[in-house]
């Protein structure tokens, strides 16, 4: 069934989408360029809060893809705008990378152990247990408990690696709050997407590789969606969900033709 407007604006993920552990994924320079080349809007989403904008650029670019810092969207930068919309001028003790302290920072947040306001999870591969239990202790104190992302696994070279979904389950368990996820599949981080782009929901499309943050997001925010088979979510997963992206392709490289 054709779409009854053109897709004025386009999201894509990052991860899965454009590159895997850092190599492109083929086509993906070529879909972007098209993009850019046309004037069309774009974001480059990510939940991952490791790097900051200008990192995730380089990072980008080193694979062989152009990417404007400020057409880079990730799960770090969405918390930052939610914390200081919330509480402005407060405080947080982090477990995560550069990306989400630089973030805090930039909003003007102090990052400290003392009566925090709020303890913020984010994505690190070298989770220490020293640090997870100081936020345990913080929570169960009065902390307020916020988290990027509610990813349980991301990938790697070796294969899925645990997530800030995954150590969030842990801390919740020890301490029986739930975190505030801002990340995907929040419609908060797509809305304040649509809001930098200056879109229409109706006409804006989300391509992603996982159904259960990317998709999901994307239809719950109005927006059409596209899976693309190069990351998480196999064609074979598809029916588990009780939803349906509006397109299922092989990789981003089959829509550069519709550009």
């Amino acid at each position: 069934m054709p779409n009854p407007t053109p897709t004025d604006c386009w999201m894509t993920d990052m991860d899965g989408v454009l590159v895997h552990e850092g190599r492109l994924i083929p086509g993906a320079d070529a879909f972007i360029a098209r993009l850019r080349a046309t004037d069309r809007p774009f974001l480059v989403l990510t939940n991952n809060s490791v790097y900051t904008q200008r990192d995730l650029q380089f990072r980008l670019r080193h694979s062989g893809i152009d990417v404007p810092v400020e057409s880079i969207w990730t799960s770090a930068l969405a918390t930052a705008s939610f914390l200081a919309d919330q509480r402005p001028d407060g405080s947080a003790y982090v477990i995560g990378e550069a990306g989400l302290t630089t973030a805090l920072h930039e909003i003007g947040y102090i990052l400290t152990t003392t009566d925090p306001d709020y303890v913020v999870l984010g994505e690190t591969r070298t989770y220490s247990f020293e640090a997870v239990t100081t936020a345990i202790r913080l929570i169960k104190a009065g902390a307020r408990f916020v988290a990027t992302n509610p990813d349980p696994t991301g990938p790697s070279d070796d294969g899925i690696l645990p997530a800030t979904g995954a150590i969030a389950a842990l801390m919740t368990r020890a301490t029986g709050v739930d975190p505030y996820f801002v990340g995907k599949p929040n419609p908060l981080m797509m809305r304040a997407a649509l809001n930098r782009l200056q879109a229409h929901s109706e006409t804006t499309t989300m391509i992603g590789d996982r159904m259960d943050t990317d998709i999901v997001a994307g239809l719950e925010a109005g927006m059409r969606t596209v899976l693309v088979l190069t990351g998480i979510t196999q064609a074979t997963d598809v029916d588990r969900y009780p939803y349906r992206p509006n397109r299922i392709v092989a990789s981003i490289a089959d829509l550069t033709d519709e550009l």
